[in-house]
């Protein structure tokens, strides 16, 4: 019961239990129904839904108000609690063994034309949608999507705080942190000529709260990146950021899975989890089995290296690719024989997305069909069918390049046809995680030859592997690891360098010089020497994780007021130009001529 000035009861708190009982409602007309004498509404606020009634004999001047309402005002109405008749319960409904005949209404708000229908969700344009978010907000959909984001967020504070983590806010204009994406930049008035960034994550703050001695560090975090947009991607989100003291990878894995397995119990009691103690993968078993370091371990499709059965074989492709250092990859797919050519061909097409130049394929039915299989001849075809596992009426689908092309070309045909032949249909409700660990330290840029870092500078090289680092850092593995869900890297950490002399040694193989280290870094460098414990953390994309929860196709879906794939936001208007004045005031000078920006303010 959520009793105020406006009302006695919420939309979805009167049942039988209140027959008879004198209550008072306020919300919004979701549906209307003129029965030719009675006048029926759905009336809704936020928790649910209730049936109230007028009748012309009974209801006095309510009745002429009802046949006035339309859908969206916001009404307060009076009235008796009544059971339904016979035969027009609702099952389905909280509210569906009652309604409200009512005695009095008062009209708190009239309302326009809604740009689209709230109490039924259509194929929108999602512009409109954006422009009117607030409107889109009341819609059931939406509703379920953000009371569930605050589920989560209220589980997984819960969690963390009985586990001992303080939650320490970091500010958000802060000094530059690279990290691999571009950042978004704030001029300071005070410091003409200056700027603040706002943080792509607080992962050098939650180091340096290491550094002070908190232990066990973690914060809902608004994290901030100027990147191209994608259906999971915003510019800006949130993170549940972690870190602990005195803690190897496995203490940060072991928490991380019990914290999750917490969360989604509680949050999807309904849903399914594929493995209480969440599978593993190697970076690279990930990318050799499913082509992809996300993988979607759902899907019962997976990648096979065929090249040392392509060396010298009479394929020229295949042989070639293998004699170039390259491999030679087959993904069977079963019952897939039946593919048409048009499909193959639009399977060819997510391969060419990563790099592949074509997809050959092979049909098992009564013989073997396709050109690879009349190159490589009966025997050879035979020997590659039987290590896959080939049957009659499966498709084997080939990659033969370089091997980040081959896994990658092949990671997302296999998707692609996991999606044609439906093979998800039954396990939307299922949740399966992994964790990919022995992630590469560094990757080298093949235009610049360049070495960077694959997670960032302060990623703790594995133990076996520090040796490497003078003689061949391009092996050395990262004491790095991803937990995946459902083919979505939901959160990514690492255990941290907290030594100066291994610090120096990475930024030695980045070329990173002590004077710009300095620049850059100085603050967690000279940290490091006041006695910097162990250290290790992750960080969980929270938009991504709700999103998957709710069973969305893009995180928009569970962000209250996102922005489009454009990083704008329609509905305020949003970004925007500033006066002129306020420009000169923080001695910055724009380059958009005036007349292209239409606005008097710049004038």
């Amino acid at each position: 019961m959520l009793e105020t000035a406006f009302r006695t009861h919420a939309c979805d708190d009167l049942t039988s239990k209140e027959v008879e009982k004198e209550v008072t409602l306020a919300g919004w007309v979701d549906r209307r129904r003129d029965h030719g004498g009675l006048i029926f509404i759905d009336l809704r606020d936020r928790f649910g839904i209730t049936q109230i009634v007028t009748d012309p004999e009974l209801s006095g001047g309510a009745h002429k108000i009802f046949e006035n309402a339309r859908p969206e005002w916001v009404l307060q109405i009076s009235g008796k609690v009544r059971a339904r008749p016979d035969g027009q319960t609702n099952k389905k409904m909280t509210t569906g063994e009652i309604e409200v005949l009512v005695s009095e209404v008062k009209i708190l708000n009239e309302a326009e034309t809604s740009p689209f229908e709230i109490a039924e969700e259509h194929d929108e344009n999602e512009e409109v949608r954006m422009k009117f978010r607030y409107l889109d907000l009341r819609r059931k959909r939406m509703q379920r999507n953000l009371v569930l984001r605050h589920q989560v967020l209220q589980a997984t504070r819960k969690f963390f705080y009985e586990k001992k983590f303080v939650e320490i806010e970091t500010p958000i204009l802060i000094k530059g942190t690279p990290e691999g994406a571009r950042e978004y930049i704030v001029p300071s008035r005070v410091h003409p000529g200056k700027f603040y960034v706002l943080p792509q994550s607080p992962q050098q703050l939650k180091q340096l709260s290491m550094v002070a001695g908190f232990d066990r560090y973690m914060q809902i975090a608004r994290c901030f990146r100027d990147e191209d947009q994608r259906g999971d991607r915003q510019p800006e989100f949130t993170q549940m950021d972690l870190e602990m003291s005195f803690v190897d990878a496995e203490d940060v894995m072991k928490i991380n899975e019990e914290a999750l397995l917490s969360i989604v119990k509680e949050c999807r009691p309904d849903a399914k989890i594929s493995a209480e103690k969440f599978p593993r993968f190697t970076f690279d078993e990930a990318m050799n089995r499913f082509g992809k370091d996300s993988p979607d371990i759902r899907i019962p499709l997976e990648i096979v290296d065929v090249s040392k059965e392509c060396e010298n074989c009479g394929f020229g492709i295949f042989a070639d690719a293998v004699k170039n250092g390259g491999v030679v990859k087959v993904l069977r797919v079963q019952n897939g024989a039946n593919f048409s050519r048009k499909e193959i061909d639009a399977l060819e097409e997510a391969a060419k997305i990563y790099g592949a130049k074509g997809l050959a394929w092979i049909k098992i039915s009564e013989k073997f069909e396709g050109v690879p299989a009349a190159k490589l001849g009966e025997d050879l075809t035979k020997k590659i069918a039987e290590k896959v596992g080939g049957e009659k009426g499966d498709i084997l689908l080939f990659a033969a390049d370089k091997w980040e092309v081959a896994c990658e070309s092949l990671g997302a045909v296999r998707i692609a046809a996991a999606e044609k032949l439906e093979l998800l249909k039954d396990k939307e409700n299922e949740f399966a995680f992994c964790w990919i660990t022995d992630f590469p330290m560094f990757k080298k840029d093949e235009e610049t030859g360049e070495i960077g870092a694959v997670h960032h500078p302060f990623t703790r090289p594995k133990k076996e592997d520090e040796e490497l680092l003078n003689s061949n850092p391009l092996a050395t593995k990262a004491e790095a690891y991803d937990i995946v869900l459902n083919g979505y890297e939901i959160g990514g950490g690492s255990v941290r360098i907290h030594e100066s002399n291994l610090q120096k040694k990475i930024f030695d193989i980045l070329k990173v010089s002590d004077e710009d280290a300095e620049r850059r870094f100085g603050h967690i460098l000279k940290a490091f020497t006041f006695g910097a414990p162990p250290h290790a953390g992750i960080a969980w994309g929270i938009d991504r994780f709700v999103m998957l929860l709710a069973g969305e196709p893009n995180i928009r879906e569970v962000i209250a007021f996102p922005k489009t794939n454009r990083a704008e936001d329609l509905m305020l208007g949003a970004p925007d130009i500033v006066p002129k004045s306020q420009l000169e005031e923080l001695e910055i000078k724009s380059t958009t001529k005036i007349g292209e920006q239409k606005d008097s303010r710049c004038e």
